[in-house]
């Protein structure tokens, strides 16, 4: 059974950017529509397939929408879809929204214990899976994992494999006629989709964003980075299933009527040359990802952009001035979540020699969304960032725990993140409470740890965690990426802090040189395969 999607924003609020033109107030198909009648010839997809025009996309998602009704999807339905970057992807997203359902996209790589969880607890109907992705057989293990799924009624397997038995071929789903297919007209403050956070719960958060925020909020998120009002032709590096990925179907294409450019896995050499192929004004990604293409022996000078726009974690300054030497534009850094938080420097850097505490994030957008900070606590000098707006998402669902935790009566979310707003009306984030290292009953910030590593000149990437001691509870390890020619050991980390500031008890007391930092398949670090190789007593790569 489908749990209940309220809406914890006022309805006043939402008709209100409504009414003033914030939100575009129509939901995500009828406002694709709208671009495929003004421009049916131009490209909407690049794939390793090939290119896809507004007219051919619209065909295909009328066609898929025709042939899930027949299968017994219907307006209101959550279906999971767990396929890799592609056309198929892009299509199943504008199916379900011409349908009216809630499409519940997750990254392709994950496990089926991951899956399952998942489409239980949204109380899936159906789910479109890949039959095979990087030596996993997502489709296979779905079906075998449907028996514990009561509401889920078909597993749709996509991909030019056979499709495993049970399962319904997505080339079928394709075949439908959509010549008479006659779309939904949900209600654009009505749910549309449910983004994945992997978030600090034991299981990942579902959050549920209606059409509006998705096409309002984030659409004036994606509005900022065109000058001008141009026409983005983005090049997502991360998965369009992840959060991030959002800004891809519902805000590139429906909202601004894009282009987006696909890469069914990320490798660095891949990038260069899609970039260098398809010449994108933006490129979404996280900071590794940018740091393994600076990295390339042939990276060489990039065709100019508008923009690289990077989610997930912060850049340090000196990459970020290296990428925006080899890119030619802006690196803009993003400050951000599922749970519904976005903030960003914009086109301007921030001052050199701010000396002002925490990290500058930029000037919040009530556009997107307004950010206040919460009275701090009793002997604290920071308070916890929390937001509302256009993009504010319904609910978290199926945790009405997460609700009150998170949640305000109000409607603000509680991103359990420090900052402060400055004189100039800036945010400043000042630590993230939800990754915090507990050392003998003292409290660490990896993040402060990180900015401060981010800077030795041996260091190109680091990811600081935790790690379990018997003595002290927890002590914190430092991963990091060495710089080319340079073997970073602890004494000479530890010095570096020292010089930076940094008291002695934050620093690292465990080191794992590693040749990059693994990424999960939502495109984050991947913090429990570090954890895992630290606990695993490996101290280097070979």
């Amino acid at each position: 059974m489908t749990p209940r999607l309220d809406d914890l924003v006022p309805a006043t609020l939402r008709r209100r950017w409504a009414a003033d033109g914030t939100c575009p107030d129509l939901d995500l198909y009828a406002l694709f529509r709208t671009r495929r009648l003004a421009d049916p010839d131009r490209v909407a997809v690049i794939d390793a397939a090939g290119e896809v025009t507004y007219a051919e996309l619209d065909r295909l998602a009328r066609s898929a929408a025709a042939g899930l009704r027949g299968l017994g999807v219907c307006e209101g339905d959550v279906v999971g879809v767990q396929l890799p970057n592609g056309r198929d992807a892009v299509v199943a997203d504008l199916a379900l929204a011409a349908l009216g359902a809630v499409a519940l996209p997750f990254p392709a790589g994950r496990g089926v214990a991951e899956a399952a969880s998942l489409l239980g607890r949204s109380g899936a109907r159906a789910v479109v899976a890949a039959v095979e992705y990087r030596g996993s057989a997502h489709a296979r293990e779905l079906v075998a994992a449907a028996g514990d799924l009561p509401g889920l009624r078909v597993v749709i397997a996509a991909g030019p494999q056979e499709p495993p038995p049970g399962s319904v071929d997505w080339g079928q789903v394709l075949s439908a006629d959509g010549g008479a297919f006659v779309p939904a007209r949900p209600d654009p403050d009505g749910a549309a989709r449910i983004l994945v956070s992997s978030g600090s719960e034991s299981e990942p958060k579902m959050v549920a964003y209606s059409h509006n925020a998705l096409a309002g909020g984030r659409g004036n998120f994606m509005a900022t980075l065109l000058p001008g009002g141009g026409t983005p032709r983005c090049l997502f590096l991360v998965p369009l299933a992840s959060a991030f990925g959002s800004n891809g179907t519902a805000v590139t294409l429906a909202r601004h009527g894009g282009t987006l450019v696909l890469l069914e896995h990320f490798s660095p050499r891949a990038a260069l040359a899609a970039i260098r192929e398809h010449r994108p004004t933006h490129v979404l990604a996280v900071p590794t990802m940018i740091r393994m293409m600076l990295d390339q022996p042939d990276a060489g000078p990039a065709p100019s952009m508008t923009a690289l726009v990077l989610g997930g974690a912060e850049l340090d300054a000196a990459t970020a001035a290296e990428a925006g030497t080899a890119f030619g534009c802006p690196v803009i850094n993003l400050y951000g979540s599922a749970d519904g938080v976005n903030c960003h420097s914009g086109f301007r850097p921030a001052s050199a020699g701010d000396g002002g505490p925490g990290v500058v994030v930029g000037l919040p957008d009530p556009r997107v969304a307004e950010i206040r900070i919460a009275a701090p606590p009793d002997g604290e000098r920071f308070g916890e960032i929390i937001a509302r707006g256009p993009m504010t998402p319904m609910c978290y669902v199926g945790a009405p725990e997460l609700n009150r935790r998170y949640r305000t009566g109000d409607g603000w979310v509680r991103t359990g993140d420090l900052g402060v707003i400055d004189a100039d009306g800036r945010l400043r984030l000042m630590g993230r409470l939800k990754h915090v290292v507990i050392r003998g009953g003292a409290n660490i910030s990896p993040a402060e740890v990180e900015r401060a590593l981010a800077d030795h000149p041996g260091v190109r990437e680091v990811v600081c965690l935790g790690v379990p001691d018997q003595v002290m509870g927890e002590r914190l390890a430092a991963c990091v990426v060495p710089r080319p020619g340079h073997t970073p050991d602890l004494p000479g980390l530890s010095a570096h802090l020292l010089r930076r500031g940094v008291e002695r008890g934050k620093h690292p007391e465990r080191l794992l040189l590693v040749r990059q930092v693994p990424l999960t398949p939502a495109g984050k670090p991947d913090r429990d395969a570090l954890r895992a190789l630290l606990l695993g007593g490996r101290r280097e790569t070979p």
